[in-house]
């Protein structure tokens, strides 16, 4: 006889599918116009410019387009173990978005206008986990590959570091180019990153 397995709704794998789900069903807004909103959640950024090395971008999968990002915000209680206590998260979601709407404003080669994004209010406990998910699913670009956009200055003292590859892809951003030069060039960045949506979008 044939087992078949048992959907348990509850089970935190289906809880996680629930909120990527809902991320994915909520409206594109544009990046640049974002109204004021309280809550913490989850969001996916994506890019509709013309940048050469992201010509594949904006490939559909199922209907969907691709993110080239996707993050979340949390309390601030949550870095403490204070994850799904806090009653007021203030507007940690809207400030985040307006962190990145920022660093890509300080890029020389990005518009802001070429941005959109999804976002989602989400209760605490569930927001680490629908991240995973989308993350998971889609493999965004600034995720993995060219990894740093969602970088915070490191503070005087520590620019020790490399560049991330974000920004010697995208340079602008005052705090970056305080850091140390990475062994790769902006030419050698962007070969790899054709080749990688080349792959992706196959």
């Amino acid at each position: 006889m044939k087992k078949t397995s048992v959907y348990n709704p509850l089970d935190k794998a289906n809880l996680g599918s629930s909120v990527a789900g809902a991320l994915l069903m909520q409206p594109l807004s544009p990046l640049a116009e974002l109204p004021r909103f309280h809550g913490a959640g989850v969001y996916a950024i994506y890019y509709h410019g013309k940048f050469t090395a992201y010509a594949a971008i904006r490939s559909v999968k199922g209907g969907l387009e691709v993110p080239i990002y996707v993050g979340k915000a949390v309390p601030a209680g949550a870095r403490k173990g204070d994850v799904g206590l806090n009653d007021e998260p203030g507007e940690v979601l809207y400030k985040r978005l307006k962190e990145h709407a920022e660093s890509i404003r300080a890029a020389i080669n990005l518009r802001i206008e070429d941005f959109t994004c999804r976002y989602l209010v989400v209760d605490d406990i569930w927001i680490p986990l629908g991240e995973a998910l989308v993350i998971a699913r889609f493999s965004p670009l600034w995720n993995n590959l060219l990894d740093g956009f969602g970088n915070h200055d490191p503070g005087k003292g520590r620019y020790a570091g490399l560049r991330p590859r974000w920004d010697t892809l995208h340079p602008g951003r005052k705090w970056a180019m305080k850091c140390q030069d990475r062994t790769e060039t902006m030419e050698q960045v962007e070969r790899e990153v054709i080749a990688h949506l080349k792959a992706m979008t196959r």
